[in-house]
């Protein structure tokens, strides 16, 4: 079976490629979109499907896209859908994270969660959703140089103290938002 990863990051396509073994993944730019796909929707399911509708219709190719925000109690929710672009339009990870943590400043509830939405579109009228997410906490400040994104401030409650970006990618992979999601799909497409 053959899909694309509606994703430029590369750090993403090693997870779900490791998640995903039976999978002939394919890139954005193996299917010729050097494009940032567009992420407009208020929700992680709006823009999830926001991306694999345009793969879909701009390339005709069957895909799945994946949306992930980090929610913060102490920050009512956010950075939620703007996680990525929390700090600015340049996607910084360590500006993004300086900014979260400047803002939670010493504030005694550091509880979080990471979700992800995955939408696969296959065709028009066959389009479907999976979700995942884990349980976590905000760390004081950045530990650890493995994975990407938020996660060397990212306790999750299931682990054994440490950050995602202590973890090697495997290990990460029993525990993430991502992998959770990734397994919805995975089932689904094993049935």
């Amino acid at each position: 079976m053959r899909l694309c990863f509606a994703s430029n990051n590369a750090h993403k396509l090693d997870e779900i490629r490791l998640l995903l073994p039976h999978v002939e993944l394919l890139s954005l730019a193996d299917i010729g979109c050097h494009q940032e796909l567009p992420e407009t929707q208020p929700t992680l399911a709006g823009n999830a499907y926001q991306k694999a509708q345009y793969v879909w219709d701009h390339y005709g190719v069957a895909c799945f896209a994946d949306d992930t925000g980090l929610e913060v109690n102490a920050l009512d929710g956010a950075p939620g859908v703007y996680s990525a672009r929390y700090a600015g339009p340049a996607r910084e990870p360590a500006a993004n994270m300086a900014k979260l943590l400047h803002e939670l400043g010493a504030q005694p509830d550091r509880r979080a969660r990471f979700r992800t939405v995955i939408a696969l579109m296959r065709g028009p009228g066959d389009a479907h959703e999976f979700s995942g997410e884990v349980m976590g906490t905000i760390a004081a400040a950045p530990i650890g140089r493995g994975n990407f994104g938020y996660d060397p401030i990212f306790v999750p409650d299931e682990g054994d103290g440490r950050t995602f970006a202590e973890m090697t990618l495997e290990e990460k992979n029993l525990l993430s938002h991502r992998a959770r999601a990734v397994a919805g799909l995975a089932a689904f497409l094993n049935r």
